[in-house]
């Protein structure tokens, strides 16, 4: 695990080469079919060199839920240790490394509920909320709308708040929850050097292709595609309401936001081992090996 641009993927597939590992990854966007560019989606060139599970599962017009994620990827997980494949977990969701390894658990969804709470506006939604559950801001952030829509739509489908809901005994269960197979996590961080990292990525994913590739998936990003760092802010640059630099800068700074929710997100989880990170994959890949050796997850 680690934030994004802090250059994790390429440091795993040196590590899966060495103990014939295979690569699950927990990448919320990643699993969209097209959406290669913008979410540094392994090439062709690296899924030959490791196989690789849990991309390119649903077409972007797709709400792929996690609780969609975690069905699929609890299988992959048990069909890799029937094989008695190593699986190396790799990626920046935090919720979706979580819906994997952890018990957890996901309410139910109403498409009709949730289509009448998205008819309300951002206000009038976090206030019905917050009726429902004076305490939703220690648990849900309220700035957020998918977040808050969503958590409104668990009150009104299953009964729970997101009060009720944090003080489930599944979701105290970090510590104490052996995953279903061996896991050591670790975190490479860059610190200070993240944000030109984010900067330079974005460029190269510019030069890349990536706003052709944008104005490519429009018409079928759905909700929560269309949500993802750098699409979002590349989308109004395509129907010509801003110009690239500024849909480019918008981009930049919200990947770098993404990248500090990340830092905090795996900050809180007793189980990530910070790891220090080195510019060259080859050294970074050598301090994530010799941890999971550490942890006894290979021989």
């Amino acid at each position: 695990m680690g934030p994004t641009a802090s250059g994790k993927s390429e440091a795993a597939l040196l590590v899966a080469e060495r103990v014939g590992a295979e690569i699950v990854s927990v990448d919320s966007m990643q699993v969209y079919r097209g959406m290669d560019i913008g979410t540094a989606k392994p090439t062709a060139e690296d899924q030959a060199r490791v196989p690789h599970h849990m991309i390119d599962l649903a077409d972007p017009s797709d709400p792929y839920t996690v609780a969609d994620f975690q069905a699929a990827g609890i299988a992959v997980l048990d069909d890799l240790a029937d094989r008695d494949v190593p699986a190396l977990v790799v990626g920046g969701s935090g919720l979706h490394f979580r819906a994997l390894v952890d018990p957890l658990d996901f309410p139910p969804s109403d498409a009709g509920v949730r289509g009448a709470i998205e008819q309300m506006g951002p206000e009038e939604a976090v206030a019905a909320l917050v009726e429902a559950d004076p305490d939703a801001g220690t648990h849900v952030d309220l700035a957020n709308p998918r977040r808050v829509v969503r958590a409104l739509e668990v009150v009104r489908v299953a009964g729970l708040t997101p009060s009720q809901r944090a003080a489930r005994p599944e979701a105290a269960a970090v510590r104490e929850y052996r995953p279903r197979v061996p896991l050591a996590a670790a975190v490479a961080d860059p610190g200070g050097l993240l944000p030109g990292r984010v900067e330079r990525r974005f460029e190269a994913m510019l030069d890349a292709g990536l706003l052709i590739e944008v104005e490519a998936l429009a018409p079928s990003l759905g909700a929560t595609a269309a949500q993802a760092a750098g699409y979002r802010q590349l989308l109004p640059v395509v129907a010509g309401e801003w110009s690239l630099a500024e849909g480019r800068r918008r981009a930049v700074d919200a990947t770098r936001a993404l990248a500090g929710r990340q830092r905090t997100f795996f900050g809180r989880d007793p189980r990530l081992r910070p790891l220090q990170w080195h510019d060259d994959a080859e050294r970074r890949a050598a301090g994530l090996l010799a941890a999971l050796e550490e942890a006894g997850w290979t021989s």
